[in-house]
């Protein structure tokens, strides 16, 4: 006889800053809307490019420095952004 698991049936999305696939709740989503404009989509469903980042304020800095989000928007980020980034995730 053998024993069945629960699938989870979360949805996944990966950091582009660590590369962790994650369930959606643990990851927050910044967004280039049409408009050009870099902002944090609070309810994931935001038109616009998305990119997910873990909710982990300890990582902003790496980040920036990486400049990920620029590579994966296609926009410039404002160092303003990444202090209200700070802000949002309790930093």
């Amino acid at each position: 006889m053998s024993i069945t698991t629960k699938k989870n049936n979360a949805p996944l999305r990966r950091c582009i800053l660590t590369g962790e696939k994650l369930e959606k709740k643990q990851l927050l989503r910044i967004v280039r809307t049409p408009e050009g404009m870099v902002t944090i989509d609070p309810t994931g469903k935001m038109n616009g490019r998305g990119a997910y980042v873990k909710r982990d304020v300890t990582l902003v800095d790496r980040l920036q420095q990486s400049r990920l989000l620029v590579k994966h928007l296609g926009v410039q980020v404002e160092a303003s952004f990444y202090l209200h980034l700070r802000e949002v995730l309790g930093g």
